[in-house]
């Protein structure tokens, strides 16, 4: 089947489905519209599904197809670069998981074109309507191919990517459990429509957000001996914080410690009492993401301590950095050659931007790939993400929606 040819004879409804979201963006873990007519289009399509995570949707695509015998996988050839093995089930038994994430951020879209949003202060600045849409268009193909494979196809249509508890949410609930392969994508302003990036290894770093809450003691500024100026001892800390990076982390281990946030004082005349940092770091290994928060706590402590202050460090972990398994990778990098040529297929250098779909290739082989969406005739496609002016060249939802289907067909039928 030529899945391609059948994707574009639905680009206009892929068309229409976007916009649709972009405009009536939800931020994470308040989907509820965005969810409701994700289910609306999975009844059309005589698509099981039930609710995750509050705002998240699953969506299950039983086959009907033969369901062929299991190939006696060695275990050189089964055996990927963190452990995991190809699937020794019949074809009825096999399980793939595609995964979109579907919120949006708080930002207001300045534009004038007919799908701005409609939601004031919120908008698809991530692309994240391109991939619930190209899932969605996946889910069309496949349930009108149930015949042509056997075994399930689970979409996970995620909440709250962008704060880190979505995947995770999920997860707990078992959505993995049984799932043998799960494939995702993002959308890449810095590739062309019909480019692809797939990068075996890291691809993007963990993420975690940390809020240093300072206690120090007001006086007036003519008396600061009978106070502790929690100001001081915040930008203190602050310019502590960028030396870790510079002097105690590897210069070719990439780590970020970055500070957007710094609140303290009250008037011009009185000696703050009280003052709060909040920031992110960012690592590409398990081993250095633990070793920065060690690190970050002890500076921020430790200075406030020198001056007579305290600091207490309170984090939020949002993400694993996310590795693309191996075999996975070269699966998916053999699709894109053979469906949109061997220029299509694209490395991209290390973001330590991230995103929590490494959750769920944490439990489960699975690779990520990035859709090209620039185009240089249209201007606001060469913008980048968490923009107010983003946009798309949405001739990249066609390769969205074949990427993921042909994924999920290749698997079930043992093609690769």
């Amino acid at each position: 089947m030529d899945i391609l040819n059948e994707v574009k004879k639905i680009h206009e409804t892929l068309v229409e489905l976007r916009r649709d979201f972009h405009l009536h963006p939800e931020l994470s873990m308040k989907e509820y519209r965005t969810a409701t007519r994700i289910e609306e289009e999975l009844d059309k399509l005589g698509i099981e599904h039930y609710r995750s995570a509050k705002t998240g949707v699953i969506g299950l695509i039983k086959g009907t197809g033969k369901s062929e015998p299991a190939k006696n996988k060695g275990a050189d050839e089964s055996e990927s670069n963190i452990g995991h093995q190809g699937s020794t089930r019949e074809g009825k038994d096999r399980v793939v998981a595609l995964r979109a994430d579907i919120d949006a951020l708080p930002i207001l879209e300045r534009d004038d074109r007919a799908y701005c949003s409609k939601t004031e202060g919120v908008m698809h600045a991530c692309g994240h309507d391109v991939h619930n849409a190209s899932l969605l268009g996946a889910a069309i193909i496949l349930a009108n191919n149930r015949e042509k494979f056997a075994g399930t196809v689970k979409l996970i249509f995620q909440p709250g990517e962008e704060v880190g508890a979505g995947a995770q949410a999920m997860i707990a609930n078992g959505e993995v459990k049984g799932v043998e392969r799960i494939f995702g994508l993002h959308v890449a302003p810095d590739l062309r429509c019909g480019e692809i990036g797939v990068t075996t290894g890291i691809n993007n770093a963990s993420v975690d957000h940390f809020r240093i809450e300072i206690e120090g003691k007001a006086t007036h500024v003519s008396t600061p001996q009978m106070g502790i100026d929690a100001l001081y001892i915040a930008a203190q800390t602050v310019v502590a914080l960028q030396a870790l990076v510079t002097r105690t982390t590897s210069p070719i281990d990439p780590v970020v410690i970055g500070v957007g946030i710094l609140n303290s004082g009250t008037s011009y005349n009185i000696v703050s009492g009280s003052g709060v940092i909040e920031g992110t770091t960012r690592t590409t290994s398990e081993k250095t993401r633990q070793e920065v928060k060690a690190k970050v706590q002890e500076t921020a402590e430790n200075i406030a301590k020198i001056y007579g202050g305290s600091a207490k460090v309170i984090w939020t972990d949002y993400t694993s950095a996310l590795i693309n398994d191996e075999r996975v990778s070269e699966e998916v990098r053999g699709i894109v050659k053979d469906i949109f040529g061997e220029k299509a297929a694209r490395v991209r250098p290390i973001s330590l931007g991230g995103d929590n779909f490494a959750e769920f290739i944490m439990e489960i082989p699975g690779a990520y790939a990035y859709l090209g969406t620039s185009n240089e005739s249209i201007p606001n496609s060469l913008i980048q993400l968490h923009n107010e002016g983003f946009d798309v060249d949405e001739n990249a939802l066609d390769i969205g929606a074949t990427l993921y289907a042909e994924y999920a067909l290749r698997w079930l039928n043992d093609k690769f």
